[in-house]
């Protein structure tokens, strides 16, 4: 069936026509913007829709029926106009195209080659937007309540699923092409970071199910993903002074006070393959990004024994740093316990042993903090938060040297990788009732990475160089030199 566009093009003239009678009529004289804006929308979907229907009638029409040659030198003879249904942000769209058979070698369609038309229905634009809109959204299927709403169509939450693990599957090859950045753009300390976070998985080995759960029994576990991050800074020397006096009186800080160097070509990636496979990973990125123009290398993490043991074999360089904001965090729970969680006086305390540590001396708050445990008077709990905390700043002393650190002017907190567990991890995969198989969330939390490392275009139009090379093997017309890239529009 070869369509009539001049018949398309009458329909389109007709439908800006309506459009310009909506905006312009008897009914537009009295109608709110609200009304115009929402009814201007829906009337230019449509209008879309017919245009891109128009666009695939005239790119059928011009598509040669003469026979193709394959590589083996046989011969594909012209056979019908066949039908795909193109599924746009528009909605769906018939696409009639010509069809080259014989009986031996099959069937092709050189048109959807030359227009990278995927194996499915959906368009590359109504992927890009439904996996974005997977990547951040609390689940698959409010993706499609959102299409709904917007786009006046829905996608169920099992094609949303789909297209995540389909999609994902080119992400560590493209991060394995994709060249480092340029030293220019780099500053002189590299620092690395890597913590875990757990995901809750769902149970595969399911037995009888259970109307009611008894004690203890949970329908799921966690599995713990490991998240890293790689990333340069400047650096910026600070005195203990300085930092005790922006963690517990901020309300003196100076206004034009130089703020912190920021995280350059930060890169980010979760995975739940472990300990090993993460670093692995982190230390080849790393290794792209090496020069001249490093000066310095640190690892930041937390007193995770066997995350360290790791770091140290993967990164035997690098200077490994005990993230402040851990210890820190064992001090209050000390003072709670000591004090109670309502008291000044715990505050004051607090601050004395931070000033202690920030300058290097952790020996001495260890010491202080045995003494304590000694007391005749000390309840059980307070013994129990005083003995935690000894042990962990013991056997962390190597990498609590923290007013070196500051003099050097090195990071000694580990934001950035909180932040990434917290904001990559927890918000998306840990909201109430979430169950995960490890297949799915892996694929999700590689899209994640290429939305948060600010490759989603790049690497959209990597997966299209990469699907069309798998789909369309054979020198159809038209089809050498293929761009994926946005066309010039002009105003």
């Amino acid at each position: 069936m070869i369509s009539d566009t001049n018949q398309t093009k009458v329909k389109i003239r007709a439908e800006f026509e309506n459009i310009l009678d909506f905006v312009t009529g008897e009914q537009a004289q009295t109608a709110t913007a609200d009304q115009i804006e929402r009814g201007l929308f829906t009337l230019m979907l449509k209008l879309g829709a017919k245009l891109l229907l128009l666009f695939f009638q005239m790119r059928a029409q011009e598509c040669s029926r003469d026979d193709i040659s394959l590589e083996e030198g046989q011969v594909l003879p012209y056979h019908s106009e066949q039908k795909r249904t193109y599924f746009s942000i528009f909605g769906l769209v018939p696409l009639w195209r010509p069809y080259f058979y014989e009986t031996n070698n099959g069937g092709r369609t050189p048109l959807d080659a030359e227009l990278s038309l995927g194996s499915d229905r959906y368009s590359d634009l109504l992927r890009d937007i439904v996996e974005y809109l997977a990547v951040y959204v609390p689940s698959y299927g409010k993706v499609g309540n959102i299409l709904e709403r917007i786009l006046n169509f829905k996608v169920s939450t099992r094609v949303v699923q789909e297209m995540v693990d389909e999609d994902a599957d080119d992400v560590k090859a493209y991060y394995e092409q994709k060249p480092p950045p340029d030293a220019t753009e780099e500053a002189e300390i590299m620092v690395v970071q890597a913590d875990g976070k757990g995901i809750p998985m769902v149970l595969e080995e399911v037995t009888t199910p259970q109307v009611r759960l008894g004690k203890g029994q949970k329908r799921g576990r966690k599995k713990e993903s490991i998240v890293t991050t790689a990333y340069t800074t400047a650096n910026a020397p600070r005195t203990p002074e300085e930092v005790v006096e922006s963690l517990f009186h901020p309300e003196n800080k100076a206004k034009n006070k130089t703020p912190p160097p920021s995280p350059q070509n930060k890169h980010v990636w979760a995975t739940l393959d472990g300990k090993d496979t993460a670093l692995t990973r982190l230390a080849q990125r790393v290794a792209t990004r090496q020069g001249d123009h490093i000066q310095e290398q640190i690892a930041l993490a937390d007193g995770d024994p066997a995350l360290q043991k790791r770091i140290e074999t993967y990164f035997p360089d690098f200077t490994l740093i005990l993230d402040f904001i851990h210890p820190n965090e064992y001090l209050w729970d000390v003072a709670n316990a000591l004090f109670g969680e309502s008291d000044e006086r715990r505050v004051t305390w607090v601050e004395k042993q931070t000033r202690l540590m920030l300058s290097s001396k952790t020996e001495q708050v260890i010491a202080d903090l045995r003494t304590l445990e000694q007391q005749d008077k000390r309840t059980k709990r307070q013994r129990k938060a005083l003995t935690k905390a000894a042990n962990y700043f013991e056997r962390n002393l190597p990498r609590m040297d923290y007013e070196t650190y500051l003099e050097k002017g090195w990071p000694i907190a580990s934001g950035v990788i909180e932040g990434a567990c917290r904001h990559f991890v927890k918000d998306r995969f840990e909201l109430s009732g979430m169950r995960w198989t490890q297949n799915g969330a892996e694929q999700l939390l590689h899209l994640r990475a290429i939305a948060e490392n600010g490759d989603w275009d790049a690497y959209q139009r990597y997966r299209q160089h990469q699907r069309h090379d798998r789909l369309y093997t054979l020198p159809f017309p038209n089809q050498n030199g293929l761009e994926f890239q946005s066309l010039e529009l002009v105003a």
